[in-house]
């Protein structure tokens, strides 16, 4: 795959994409100087049934990682004129951007209905990601673990973390929907597992997508789960229907190739 951008067009996508991403990893320690209150502090006032338990948002260590494995891959200049880089270079940027954002509006003024807009925005952009890997006719190795596997995972928490964040910000507009909560939410849990199983298909089988998401329906499940049978069943149909998805999609050796190898 070979380039068709610029040099000069190249090197400010790859310092742009340098820049946010490390913005987005910095943004968190912002209350460490007095300026706002931590996420999870922020988020404890407008906790749902589907909130995942506080040990599942330690995933954001390798999600982290993943991104500045992204970063310095396409820093290099051999792969920052690659068609991959060059076709999600300004997407992945846009993305760790909206992140930064997040956590800095999140920290500021809790979840309320801008954060969303925020999540959504990176949403839509990691989205255009995996619409691009789908459409890829083929990866090189490196490809695979420093471009598809981790912005696919990236993916797959912000799906699961945009629907948490329209929950907790009706939560924090006091905004309450019809009918039993734990119904409610169970409701919400199986149409986002119908979300995630129909873009794994859409994505050609892509692995990575999923895992994150199916990450936080066990930590709903360890949670609210506990507490309400209809969580608990919810998160076990919704996850049994995106890894059947899965299994269906791989059972293709062409797909299985495209994202194994």
């Amino acid at each position: 795959m070979n380039q068709t951008a610029s040099a000069p067009d190249s090197r400010v996508r790859a310092i742009a994409a340098l820049v946010f991403a490390l913005a987005q990893i910095l943004a968190p320690l912002l209350p460490m100087i007095g300026i706002g209150n931590p996420v999870g502090e922020q988020s404890a006032d407008t906790q749902t049934l589907i909130t995942p338990a506080g040990w599942a948002f330690a995933i954001w260590g390798p999600l982290y990682f993943g991104t500045l494995v992204y970063v310095v891959y396409q820093l290099l200049p051999r792969h920052r004129d690659s068609e991959l880089v060059r076709r999600i270079g300004w997407h992945f940027a846009f993305a760790v951007l909206g992140n930064a954002l997040w956590v800095t509006y999140t920290q500021l003024f809790s979840l309320g209905f801008p954060s969303v807009l925020i999540i959504v925005f990176t949403l839509v952009n990691l989205l255009a990601i995996l619409r691009i890997f789908a459409i890829t006719p083929s990866f090189t190795l490196g490809e695979r673990l420093a471009v598809v596997l981790p912005l696919s995972a990236l993916a797959g928490w912000l799906t699961a973390a945009t629907i948490v964040n329209i929950a907790a910000a009706l939560n924090f507009h006091d905004v309450v929907l019809r009918g039993p909560l734990p119904v409610i939410s169970a409701a919400i849990l199986l149409v986002g597992g119908a979300i995630v199983a129909a873009a794994v298909v859409g994505t050609r089988g892509n692995p990575w997508y999923p895992l994150p998401f199916l990450w936080a329906l066990w930590a709903i499940h360890q949670k609210a789960g506990q507490a309400h049978s209809e969580i608990a069943t919810a998160t076990i149909v919704a996850g049994l229907v995106v890894v059947a998805t899965l299994v269906v999609m791989l059972a293709s050796a062409e797909r299985r190739r495209r994202y194994l190898g």
